[in-house]
């Protein structure tokens, strides 16, 4: 997988030692560390991360010991501002008795139920990010055919779609502990907002209680069962490029099929994207379907230019919020593109169509 980089404000705290049976010990290796070298547990899930414990290696071992009253996600880090020598392991710091194993070409922390959970997660995760980086390796080929770059980009979503079964057996079966809640607090933007709420539903409340995250999901989430297929669309009104007054009821409701889709200049995957909306249209806008983009720009100009370089024809609205947006928050898209496709009489009818996927439902609709 890989790597990431991370700004970080290096503050030494060491961490006492503590015999208690109720405490944590890390036994860890390191491969390419000098003796004496400094190792640390740092918080890096703030804008400003320290390191919250650290240690000496000496014969590329190293201890950590001390108590920690609540598994927290944190991780072991070396030289983390070095791009060429940094090492680092996401782990759950939590008491008990770990291993940790920090390499040029893997790492993990194992021993705990919730790192062993978790490592489990990652090692499926690197697995099928291999397999998809394999086939994907395969579209560099200049000399294939239309057929056979279609054949491997349906083995890319098919795949795709195994990386995400992954995320979601992962949250099935953790969603009562820290690992669990970890990987839904990572990925609830891609889940269906009634298998989101179910999920939520099953959080218990310490875990619960005080995540700001956790918070903000149930809200998005209350707000996409609101606007989820079944329901009514709700109406809001914005500005045209041309800063004229417009709202969503002037087309929903009024007997044509109309996509509401959310998109921004921005944005590489709405671009990617972009064709196939286009190709939609060109075949059903005289047959009763109507889109409206809704962008979610940070400017004017930039929001007029990525019109102007896609081609886009159908009317726009914008309050140029970024992802303040107002229907954005309507709707509680989380990543865009996203769409909302709705029936004449101003119902939900789908949401996040896309590709093939909003080709076929049109022209099961309108063909």
């Amino acid at each position: 997988m890989k790597k990431f980089l991370f700004l970080v404000a290096t503050a030494a705290m060491f961490a006492a030692c503590n015999n208690s049976q109720n405490g944590y010990v890390i036994n860890g290796t390191i491969e390419g560390a000098a003796d004496g070298d400094s190792i640390y547990i740092m918080n890096l899930n703030s804008q400003n991360p320290v390191a919250t414990a650290a240690t000496a290696i000496k014969g590329g071992k190293f201890t950590f010991k001390g108590v920690q009253d609540v598994p927290t996600n944190t991780y072991i880090a070396y030289k983390i501002q070095d791009p060429q020598a940094r090492k680092y392991a996401n782990f759950f710091l939590e008491n008990g008795t770990m291993t940790a194993f920090l390499g040029e070409e893997s790492n993990y922390v194992k021993g705990t139920p919730n790192n062993d959970a978790f490592e489990q997660y990652k090692e499926e995760i690197k697995a099928m990010t291999d397999k998809i980086e394999a086939v994907e390796e395969k579209l560099k080929d200049e000399s294939l055919t239309e057929e056979q770059q279609k054949n491997i980009e349906d083995q890319i979503d098919g795949l795709m779609d195994e990386y995400y079964e992954v995320f979601e057996r992962t949250i099935d079966k953790n969603i009562t502990n820290p690992v669990g809640v970890s990987v839904l607090k990572s990925f609830y933007y891609q889940m269906d907002a009634d298998k989101l709420a179910a999920a939520l539903d099953q959080i218990p409340a310490e875990l619960m209680e005080g995540d700001e995250t956790l918070a903000r999901i149930k809200e998005v989430v209350a707000k996409q069962l609101a606007t989820a297929p079944g329901q009514k669309f709700t109406d809001f009104a914005m500005k045209t490029p041309d800063d004229k007054d417009i709202k969503l009821s002037d087309y929903a409701g009024k007997g044509k099929i109309v996509l509401v889709d959310f998109w921004a200049s921005w944005c590489g995957p709405c671009r990617v994207e972009m064709p196939n909306v286009k190709e939609a249209y060109a075949k059903y806008k005289n047959k009763g379907f109507e889109i409206v983009g809704v962008s979610l720009d940070r400017n004017v100009e930039d929001w007029k230019k990525g019109i102007e370089d896609l081609g886009i024809t159908w009317p726009q609205m914008s309050d140029v919020k970024y992802w303040d947006s107002e229907a954005a928050g309507i709707y509680g898209v989380q990543a865009i593109p996203a769409t909302v496709l709705i029936d004449k009489d101003g119902t939900i009818l789908k949401r996040d169509l896309r590709g093939s996927d909003l080709a076929a439902e049109l022209e099961k609709l309108l063909g």
